[in-house]
């Protein structure tokens, strides 16, 4: 992989810990690792700021299993390479919403249970902070689905506090498109665990995808304006 490429993942990563004040010396980052490629290369760049980053942190890996006799084998190997703890927790979610429950909207169950039960053990292992693979697509999509769906504007934030549980969730590929991250992963050939899951590429967030590559064709450059808006917000131009 050519120097240059890393430098990009390690400036847009940079720059939106600096944007956000996502990490202070002393935190314990709980990073959630499902397997999928985002969140693996959320924990490699991770794992090699650790080593270079002014100030000190610690690290660790958190795997969900949601039932469906998945491997992670992989995961576990690659977090001793990176020299990072890896935890894996077994749940029945995936059996709870799609087998009991039969939710027509699976999606928002299952999250609400995953981000749960991430959170719990992020707490039990005494991290004051859980880092979640959410990228520039992801927060360009939510905006989206809330304006289409639901009749709202609004994203997650990539920097919360769960007062609840006093933990913060930091989100620090936000700057980093979801096509970089598919290159980058491919590149440093790391491992991925395949998602089993009945609804992947049957969801909302799907169509939005779709609808998105399609706005791109037709008015380039739409992607990086909408992102952009997110910090652009003119709160005296809005009705409510």
């Amino acid at each position: 992989m050519k120097q240059p490429f890393k430098y990009t993942l390690y400036q847009k990563i940079g720059q939106a810990i600096a944007d956000f004040q996502m990490i202070q010396d002393g935190d314990r980052i709980g990073v959630g690792l499902s397997g999928g490629k985002d969140s693996v290369l959320l924990l490699w760049l991770l794992a090699r700021l650790q080593k270079i980053a002014p100030v000190k942190f610690h690290l660790k890996a958190l795997t969900i299993d949601l039932g469906w006799n998945s491997d992670f084998s992989s995961l576990n190997r690659l977090c001793q390479e990176l020299m990072v703890p890896f935890h894996l927790e077994s749940t029945t979610i995936g059996r709870v919403v799609f087998e009991e429950r039969q939710e027509k909207n699976p999606c928002a169950l299952c999250a609400h249970l995953r981000r749960g039960t991430l959170n719990n053990l992020a707490k039990r292992l005494n991290c004051n902070k859980v880092a979640l693979a959410h990228h520039a697509d992801d927060a360009v999509e939510t905006l989206l689905m809330s304006m289409f769906y639901e009749g709202r504007i609004t994203t997650f934030l990539p920097n919360t506090y769960l007062s609840r549980q006093d933990l913060k969730v930091i989100r620090p590929l936000i700057y980093i498109k979801e096509s970089t991250i598919r290159e980058a992963v491919t590149n440093l050939n790391l491992p991925i665990v395949k998602n089993p899951c009945p609804a992947n590429g049957l969801t909302k967030r799907q169509e939005i995808k779709e609808i998105l590559a399609e706005l791109e064709q037709k008015i380039p450059g739409v992607f990086p304006r909408l992102l952009s808006s997110l910090k652009n917000v003119d709160k005296e131009q809005f009705w409510g």
